[in-house]
């Protein structure tokens, strides 16, 4: 993988592991580095890695990391050629990629149409209808306001449903409705909160599934004919609508319906000439696959797959954002083993209230198969502005036990001081019968803490 001209210099517009994972990357491939911090963040580990770093502005977000002007000028001075959004902040926004492609630099994700149609729930859903991918029973569009035919489509769909925001995400814009007596007034707050939280006041209706699986597939693509996925992750524990643990391959599937809807992704990203990497989200209920959403960037769990396929997702973006065609064919995908990620956040395990302050010692665990994802450092502050992740612990096997048992060791073996982390809820989990065996459901966390 040769290093490309039109990526000289990649600025980070990030921070945190998902920063110093992207320099990590650029790095082994030659490629110079810009880092942008806040005024909050002047101690984060990339910083004393990159070439060159550039302040752009204090610490709230708004004022900083979503700061469009901010980062475009940022990469003007320094003569960044390319610039990586991560996730979260501003990886999302389609007006952000369109507004550096314009300024004339490499966005190192799709293109801002893609991100518009994917980011919208009701065109994606079309587009995924249109490529074969299966989804949910719904209104396969916009849900009428006309309260007769709104409540039309609830019977047919059948109740329990849920009413979704078009543009909504991390668990917010959507509520079960349980009875028709119930949806015209449910469907009326959810458009109220969609227009306050996403200003689009769209919402749309899907049949809920009680018990189903959060199944998501790992794509990357190159938007000039060819994509390849990397396999499936589960990522069913989760608490709120936040994932906590993940781990690829997605146990217990049926092999006929995984490999359909694999292949289908796979079309899918060729059909809507998706570039750069992306996940396509699903509910698995009762051996069969239903779309939610797709994410159009790398996700915080993208590493399991990684470690099941030896190949690495962040240099692949970088190269296919400097034009190159992907450097592997499907036939040249393995899954070899079993990989295991669990979120460390600074936040008390108990309680869940982030646990911000200063780090006293840290010490990561090691071993063979064992990989951590980290900012940390001994005597690193954690700031109290930001989503609490701090770390990723991964752990890979030759089996789903051996992966197991060492994540167990791993946690054992880590140590945070000085702030609160959700490590004893993740030796929980690592020791909990239900999820040892593999194949839990989105609400088997939130029963087990409940129930404690």
């Amino acid at each position: 993988m040769l290093k490309p001209q039109k990526l000289e210099k990649v600025l980070i517009a990030n921070r945190g592991e998902i920063a110093l994972r992207i320099l990590r990357a650029c790095k082994e491939m030659g490629i110079k580095t810009v880092a942008v911090y806040s005024t909050a963040d002047k101690e984060l580990m990339h910083l004393g890695l990159a070439d060159e770093t550039v302040c752009i502005g204090p610490a709230p977000a708004n004022l900083s990391y979503l700061h469009i002007p901010a980062i475009i000028a940022a990469a003007e001075v320094t003569g960044a050629t390319a610039i990586h959004p991560g996730y979260g902040f501003l990886a999302e926004n389609a007006d952000f990629a369109e507004q550096v492609e314009k300024s004339g630099f490499a966005f190192i994700g799709p293109k801002a149409d893609t991100i518009r149609l994917m980011g919208d729930k009701v065109s994606a859903k079309h587009a995924m209808i249109a490529a074969g991918v299966p989804t949910v029973p719904g209104s396969d569009g916009p849900l009428p306001e006309d309260e007769e035919t709104a409540l039309r489509i609830g019977r047919e769909v059948g109740y329990p449903v849920i009413i979704k925001a078009a543009g909504g995400g991390g668990g917010r814009g959507m509520r079960v409705v349980h009875r028709e007596e119930d949806l015209i007034e449910a469907a009326k707050q959810t458009r109220e909160e969609a227009g306050a939280w996403f200003s689009n006041p769209m919402v749309y209706l899907e049949k809920y599934l009680t018990n189903p699986r959060h199944v998501e597939v790992q794509v990357i693509s190159d938007g000039q004919g060819n994509a390849i996925h990397l396999g499936d992750r589960d990522c069913s524990l989760q608490r709120r609508h936040q994932k906590v643990l993940e781990e690829a391959p997605a146990p217990g599937i049926d092999e006929t319906a995984r490999a359909e809807v694999l292949a289908r992704c796979v079309k899918a990203c060729v059909d809507i000439n998706y570039r750069g990497a992306g996940t396509f989200e699903f509910l698995y209920e009762n051996g069969r696959f239903y779309f939610i959403e797709m994410n159009t960037r790398v996700q915080v769990e993208h590493p399991v797959s990684e470690m099941v396929t030896g190949i690495d997702i962040l240099k692949e973006m970088l190269s296919i954002a400097a034009g190159n065609k992907l450097s592997f064919t499907q036939a040249d995908v393995k899954i070899h083993g079993h990989s295991l990620e669990c979120r460390i956040n600074a936040e008390d395990p108990a309680t869940f209230m982030p646990s911000p302050g200063m780090v006293k010692h840290f010490h990561a665990p090691g071993g063979n198969g064992v990989r951590v994802d980290s900012h940390l450092y001994s005597g690193y502050k954690v700031p109290s502005n930001y989503d609490s992740l701090i770390g990723k612990l991964i752990t890979w096997g030759s089996t789903r036990d051996e992966a197991m048992a060492r994540m167990r060791n791993a946690l054992d073996e880590i140590v945070v001081d000085g702030i609160k982390t959700n490590i004893p809820l993740h030796r929980d989990l690592v020791n909990d019968e239900g999820f040892c065996k593999g194949g839990v459901n989105i609400h088997y966390l939130e029963h087990k803490l409940a129930n404690k």
